[in-house]
């Protein structure tokens, strides 16, 4: 990761994880390694561009590693490093508060069986 001047912690946390797609990602990766294109079909509304940048940007963080095998055709994958571990309890935490907040407000959520915890 870049080296930038931040004012607190939380700013660092938000600039790693922040943006409309990022947090989304690591949520695809909570239980297990995925391929881009998994990836990809949990998260459609996301281009694959966006979703390549997003990976690497979470890439150099440390936040997800990559992993290449040097295979033809080549194979790769992403899974989340000790450090994106480490961010699940607190995007369950997120979660938890969108479903109380949904309920407490009448808004209806579509059910989507990538977005249930088990």
């Amino acid at each position: 990761m870049e080296s930038k001047n931040y004012n607190c912690f939380f700013q660092l946390a938000t600039d790693i994880i922040g943006g409309k797609w990022k947090s989304m990602v690591i949520w695809a990766l909570r239980k297990d390694i995925k391929r881009n294109g998994e990836i990809k079909k949990m998260i459609p509304d996301i281009s694959q561009k966006m979703l390549t940048q997003q990976l690497r940007e979470l890439e150099n963080a440390g936040v997800v590693e990559r992993l290449v095998y040097p295979i033809v055709p080549p194979k790769v994958e992403y899974k989340l490093t000790s450090a994106g571990q480490k961010l699940i309890p607190i995007l369950e935490q997120l979660h938890d508060w969108g479903r109380e907040y949904a309920k407490d407000n009448n808004i209806k959520i579509t059910k989507d069986p990538n977005c249930v915890l088990e």
